[in-house]
This record gives structure tokens, C-alpha cells and sequence, in this order.
């Protein structure tokens, strides 16, 4: 750690004018990120005759990940959305030179006074969930009523065709399962072959997606204010329904699926969801990506599982995302096809 210390205060005095005498008075490293090192870290330096304390997130390339993206796709979205009413940190520096920490990072404000929901907690928001769910679904339908255009984000982000967003979503993460898999997996290869026999219809429109929108992937104050949206690192353009499947997936209710993410009922987020789109919720849409959520869960799992294993990423998270997250989401999705199957059978 002392090693980043010394090195971020170098960057940080050539990067920001004015400022001299740098130094980084703590320092700590932040686990349970899927696909980049974080550092949360306190600098003081002169400027300007006085002395000025500021605090920093750094999010630096990992030497393996659960997930392979690219930085500057998280950079662009905070960019994208920094100053609306989808709260994210203020993005900094976007940095691709080796020299200063050895791999390209990025770095943005840091937001104090805050926590995030430990994972797999059956009441993490206590008295406050009514009023974080509330703004939970609001803040999810404000990332899919922007223009990713007027947004700048389709200079840095494919924009398929709507018909095609679920075969290009299936695409990738199939194939991240064909790649990584440590051993045979019938009950997600099952879904992949109903998924393809069974697309959904096609969005009204192409949307923002932010890939990992979620309980714990979020800020919030003691009074229950959601203060930043964190981890873009998945985001892309797509069919909304992605999002909206993936935040309700039942791996984040833990216990109680009628509550996605253990906040408000899901039937009260959709409806909130689609007075802040614009856009109403097609249920065959959802369903096709109910599955396909899992399947995406599984891919990311079994990934995690791979980088372990192999040595190649030696973090706890994904050990435990290995085991416990693989297990939980093979037991549903195995009950969700027996329940697509005897739909089948009964029609």
C-alpha cells in the first residue's frame, strides 16, 4: 500500500495544476469489485498558500478479473450521467499510462457519509427501505429515459438494432460460459437452448443499460438518500428489460422474491419504473430476461470461479462468488425451467 501511496501522490502532483507538497495521509484498499482494484484515499497538499484535504477513488485494471470490460466505458458513464438526476461521482482523470500505477486506472471523487449494503443480508435498510426502493426504481427508469446519444455514450458504446439486443446480450455471456466453465453445466446450457428457441419481443427503444444494477451497488445516507450509483463497468446499450430483470433477480432478495433487492415490492418498483421511462413493461419481455439474468449470473460466477482455481485472482470474492452465488443461482434457475416447462406442457 505504501507503494500506491507514494506513486498516486507523484500523479496526482502532475496531473492537478497548481498543487504542491502531495501526500496521501490514508490509504485503503476496497474488496468486493468484480472487475477493478479500488482505493479509497485522502490526499493533502498546498494550493494556493493553504492546505487542502480531498478525498479519491481509484479503480485500477486488476492483473485478473471476474469480468473483462473496459475502463473508460465506467469513466464515460459517470461522465454521461454526473450532474443529472442519476447521482454518480464526479469523474477525474482517465489514465492509460503504465508508468504511474502499471496499469490503467481511473479516478473519481470520493463520496463521504455514505454506505453500501453488505451482500446477502436479509434486511440491510432496516426502517429505511421504503424510501431507497422508492428511489431505487426512479433512478433506474432516469438511466433509461436519458438518450444515450445526447448522452454522448454512443460515440464509445455499440447501438444495436432493438431486435437484436437479446441475441447479442446471449452471444456474449454464452460464450463466456463456453470459455470459462470448469466442468459440464447442464442446468445453464438448458436455459441457453430455451432462451434461443424462445426470444422476446423486441424494446420500444434502445436504452442505456447499466449491466449491474443492483442492491450493494449503490450509496446511501443515514436518512436513506441514494447518493451514487456505482460500478458501470458492465454498461452498454440494450433492451431496459436486462436491468430491470437483473435488479430483481431473486439472488439479491435473499429470502423474499416479492422484494427486489429486499427493498419495496417489485409490482411497486415496475410502476415506478415506468412513470420515471416513459416506457411500460412488456411481461413477455421480462420473463426472457428473468432467465437470461440467471444465465448472465452463472457466466459471471463460473468466471470467478476459473480466476481462482487457476491462480490467477486470488481476492476472497470470488471464491465465494464461486461457490455460494453458483450454487444459489443453479437452484433457481433449474426451478424456473421446471416452471417454463410445465407452462409449455399445460398450453
Amino acid at each position: 500500500m505504501d507503494e500506491i501511496r507514494q506513486r498516486f501522490a507523484r500523479y496526482l502532483a502532475a496531473r492537478m495544476e497548481g498543487i504542491t507538497d502531495v501526500e496521501i495521509v490514508t490509504a485503503a484498499r476496497l474488496h468486493g469489485g468484480a472487475s477493478r482494484e479500488t482505493y479509497r484515499l485522502r490526499a493533502r497538499y498546498l494550493q494556493e498558500g493553504a492546505t487542502v484535504e480531498r478525498g479519491f477513488v481509484l479503480r485500477r485494471d486488476p492483473t485478473g478479473s471476474l469480468i473483462e470490460t473496459e475502463r473508460d466505458v465506467e469513466y464515460n458513464a459517470y461522465r454521461a450521467y454526473h450532474g443529472t438526476d442519476v447521482p454518480v461521482p464526479e469523474p477525474l482523470f482517465l489514465e492509460m499510462d503504465g508508468q504511474w500505477l502499471d496499469r490503467p486506472f481511473f479516478v473519481m471523487e470520493e463520496i463521504t457519509g455514505c454506505t453500501a449494503a453488505p451482500p446477502f443480508q436479509p434486511d440491510p435498510y432496516g426502517p429505511l427501505r421504503d424510501r431507497i426502493g422508492t428511489q431505487f426504481w426512479n433512478i433506474l427508469g432516469a438511466i433509461h429515459r436519458a438518450d444515450p446519444a445526447a448522452r454522448g455514450l454512443t460515440r464509445c458504446l455499440d447501438m444495436p438494432a432493438p431486435a437484436d439486443c437479446w441475441r447479442q446480450a446471449l452471444d456474449y455471456w454464452a460464450a463466456v460460459i463456453d470459455a470459462d466453465a470448469l466442468s459440464p453445466q447442464p442446468i445453464v446450457q438448458g436455459a441457453i437452448r430455451w432462451l434461443r428457441r424462445n426470444p422476446p419481443p423486441a424494446p420500444p427503444r434502445v436504452t442505456v443499460i447499466h449491466g449491474d444494477y443492483r442492491t450493494g451497488n449503490f450509496l446511501y445516507d443515514d436518512t436513506g438518500t441514494i447518493r451514487a450509483v456505482l460500478d458501470w463497468e458492465m454498461c452498454h446499450l440494450g433492451d431496459p428489460h436486462e436491468d430491470i430483470a437483473w435488479a430483481a433477480d431473486p439472488l439479491w432478495a435473499f429470502g423474499d422474491p416479492t422484494r427486489a433487492g429486499t427493498m419495496i415490492p417489485t409490482e411497486e418498483g415496475l410502476r415506478l419504473w415506468t412513470q420515471a421511462s416513459g416506457m411500460a413493461v412488456n411481461p413477455e419481455s421480462l420473463r426472457w430476461w428473468q432467465v437470461f439474468a440467471m444465465v448472465k449470473g452463472l457466466a459471471i460466477w463460473l468466471s470467478s470461479s476459473r480466476e481462482y482455481a487457476t491462480g490467477s485472482n486470488r481476492d476472497p470474492i470470488l471464491a465465494f462468488s464461486g461457490w455460494f452465488c453458483t450454487a444459489a443461482h443453479n437452484r433457481m434457475l433449474a426451478e424456473r425451467l421446471r416452471d417454463l416447462t410445465l407452462e409449455e406442457c399445460a398450453a
